[in-house]
C-alpha cells in the first residue's frame, strides 16, 4: 500500500512521530506490552498502535490488536471527536519483531515511507526502545529466555515429557511465503532425507577452507550453490535448536538465481515453491563443482526407475518424488480426429468451481461444501474449449472446436495439490477464500488414473503430509503459515513460532498448496 495514496494511515504515523521526543518513560510500550502478556498469557507477536502506543499480540496468536482497532471504531455516544480524532482511528500498528507496519482498515501491509520519513523515525524509535530497555539485564533476560523456551517445547504424550524437535524460520522481511514451503518439504520424509545425506560441498578452497563465509547481496561471486543452501536449512530445521534458524544464506542464493524474488515484498508461495524445485532439479542434473549429484540419485535404492520421471533431461530426486505424467486427450467436435500429448508434472493447480467461489450470507451458511474431490473433479471432467482456445486439427487443416479432457497416467510419489486462489479480473487480482474441504488421510486418486485396473488396491492412497495457508485479501499481502505432520504429531509453523496443533484445527484451514505423500499398503484404508 503507498502511504501517500492513503487516507488513514498517515495521520496515525503523524500522532505517533510527534509523541516521540515527549514519551517520558522510554520502555513505556515494553510495559505495557508485559502487562498484556499477563492479561492474554501470550508474549508472541507483539504490535504496537501508532496512534496511542498500547502494544497488543497479533491477529495470528489472540488477535488483541486487531480488537484494539475494532474496539475504537465504535463511535462514543455524547462525545463530538475532533477532526484529529476522527482521522486517527488506531488503524496502523507496527510489528515490534521485525518493524513491518500494517493498517486495518486497507487491511494491507504499509511498503513505503513518507516524503519525511517518519515510519522510519517510527522504526528507530522502538529500536531505541528495544535495545535501553534489555542492555543492562542482557544475560539475566537471555537466561530466562533459554528457560522459557526449552519448557515452550516440551510436549506430554502418553503422561510423559518429550522435547519439540521442530525450530521455526525467521522472517527477514515478507520471507514468509518462503518459510511455509521450506517448512512443508522439510517434512515430506524421503525428499528431505535426500538432501540431508548429501555430502558438504565446499564451496571455497585456499585460506577460507573450512570457514563460515558470511554472504553479502551486494556481493558479486557467482560460485552459490541452491542445493547446499537448501541441504543445510533442512538440517537445521529438525535439530531440536531452540531457537529459530535464519536462513539469510538460502535467501542471498535466492536473490542470485531466481531475480524475481529479490527485494522484501510480499511473494506468491506456490510461484516460490515452482521456481525452487525447478532450479534444485536444474542443478542437481549439472551437479556442483564437477560432483554429480545425479550420480548419487542412481545409487539411492528406495528411488527406483519405475518411479522418475523426466523433465528437462535426466531424472532427480525432485522428478523422482514429486513428478507424475498426465495424458491431455483432445477430440475434434468436426471430423472426431483424437489427439494425445504427455505432460510430465511437479504439481496439479486445480480451479475452485465457480458455483462454490460466491460469497455466502449468514442464511446460505448451511450449504453445500467444496471438496477436493470437486476440484479434482473440475480438473479432470471432459470439457469444452472455447472459441479463444480453438484446436488446430491436422485432419481438417484449420482451427475447430474441440473437447479436452485429462488423465493421470502416472503418480507421484508425492502429489502436491495448488487451489487456484487468486485469480485476475479486470485489473485487480482477487482472492477466493471459499472454504475447501480436503482429507487427511486416504485420498484416493484411482478414479482419475488412465489405468486404474493396473493399480492395486492401496497403491493410490495418499496421507496428508503438509498445508500451506494464505490468511489475508490478496496475494500481495497477508500471510503464510504451513502446517506439517512429524513422527505423528501436527505442528504449526508460523515464522520463528512453532506450535503443537490436532487434527481438527488442520482440517479447518483454508488451503493454498495440499501436500499428499504416497500411503505404505496396509489394510482398513480411509478412503476421500
Amino acid at each position: 500500500m503507498d502511504l501517500s495514496q492513503s487516507n488513514c494511515v498517515l495521520p496515525s504515523v503523524l500522532v505517533y512521530a510527534d509523541n516521540l521526543g515527549t514519551l517520558e518513560d522510554k520502555s513505556r510500550g515494553l510495559r505495557i506490552w508485559g502487562r498484556h502478556g499477563l492479561m492474554c498469557r501470550s508474549n508472541k507477536s507483539p504490535w504496537v498502535c501508532l496512534t496511542c502506543s498500547s502494544v497488543h499480540c497479533g491477529r495470528y496468536v489472540n488477535g488483541h490488536a486487531k480488537k484494539h482497532y475494532e474496539d475504537a471504531q465504535i463511535p462514543l455516544l455524547n462525545h463530538k471527536r475532533s477532526e484529529k480524532q476522527e482521522k486517527a482511528q488506531h488503524t496502523v500498528c507496527m510489528d515490534c519483531s521485525s518493524y513491518s507496519t500494517y493498517c486495518y482498515r486497507c487491511d494491507d501491509f504499509v511498503v513505503n515511507d513518507t516524503k519525511l520519513g517518519l515510519v522510519q523515525k517510527v522504526r528507530e524509535h522502538l529500536q531505541n526502545l528495544e535495545n535501553s530497555a534489555f542492555t543492562a539485564d542482557r544475560h539475566r533476560k537471555r537466561k530466562l529466555l533459554e528457560n522459557s523456551s526449552l519448557n515452550s517445547k516440551l510436549l506430554k504424550v502418553n503422561g510423559s515429557t518429550t522435547a519439540i524437535c521442530a525450530t521455526g524460520l525467521r522472517n527477514l522481511g515478507n520471507t514468509c511465503f518462503m518459510n511455509a514451503i521450506l517448512q512443508s518439504l522439510s517434512n515430506i520424509e524421503q525428499f528431505c532425507c535426500y538432501f540431508k545425506e548429501l555430502p558438504a560441498v565446499e564451496l571455497r578452497n585456499g585460506k577460507t577452507a573450512g570457514r563460515r563465509t558470511y554472504h553479502t547481496r551486494s556481493q558479486g561471486d557467482s560460485n552459490v550453490s541452491l542445493v547446499e543452501e537448501f541441504r543445510k536449512t533442512l538440517c537445521a530445521l529438525w535439530q531440536g535448536s531452540q531457537t529459530a534458524f535464519s536462513p539469510e544464506s538460502l535467501f542471498y542464493v535466492v536473490w542470485k538465481i531466481m531475480p524475481n524474488f529479490r527485494g522484501y515484498q510480499q511473494q506468491d508461495a506456490h510461484e516460490f515453491m515452482r521456481y525452487l524445485l525447478d532450479h534444485l532439479h536444474l542443478e542437481l542434473q549439472g551437479g556442483f563443482n564437477g560432483v554429480s549429484r545425479s550420480a548419487i540419485l542412481q545409487e539411492n535404492s528406495t528411488l527406483s526407475a519405475s518411479n522418475k520421471c523426466c523433465i528437462n533431461g535426466a531424472s532427480t530426486v525432485v522428478t523422482a518424488i514429486f513428478g507424475g505424467i498426465l495424458q491431455n486427450e483432445v477430440n475434434c467436435l468436426i471430423c472426431g480426429t483424437e489427439s494425445r500429448k504427455f505432460d510430465p508434472f511437479l504439481d496439479l493447480s486445480l480451479d475452485i468451481p465457480s458455483q462454490f467461489r460466491s460469497k455466502r450470507s449468514k442464511n446460505q451458511e448451511n450449504g453445500p461444501v467444496c471438496s477436493l474431490r470437486d476440484c479434482l473433479r473440475s480438473f479432470t471432467d471432459l470439457e469444452e474449449l472455447d472459441e479463444t482456445e480453438l484446436y488446430m486439427c491436422h485432419k481438417c487443416k484449420k482451427k475447430q472446436k474441440s473437447t479436452k479432457k485429462f488423465w493421470i497416467q502416472k503418480l507421484p510419489k508425492a502429489l502436491c495439490l495448488h487451489l487456484k486462489r487468486f485469480h485476475w479480473t479486470a485489473y485487480l487480482r482477487n482472492k477466493v477464500d471459499t472454504y475447501v474441504q480436503f482429507p487427511l488421510r486416504g485420498l484416493d486418486m484411482k478414479c482419475y488414473l488412465l489405468e486404474p485396473e493396473n493399480s492395486g488396491p492401496d497403491s493410490c492412497l495418499y496421507d496428508l503430509a503438509a498445508v500451506v495457508v494464505h490468511h489475508g485479501s490478496g496475494v500481495g499481502s497477508g500471510h503464510y503459515t504451513a502446517y506439517a505432520v512429524h513422527e505423528g504429531r501436527w505442528f504449526h509453523f508460523n515464522d520463528s513460532t512453532v506450535t503443537v496443533t490436532d487434527e481438527e484445527t488442520v482440517g479447518k484451514a483454508k488451503a493454498y498448496i495440499l501436500f499428499y505423500v504416497e500411503r505404505q499398503a496396509r489394510a482398513g484404508a480411509e478412503k476421500l
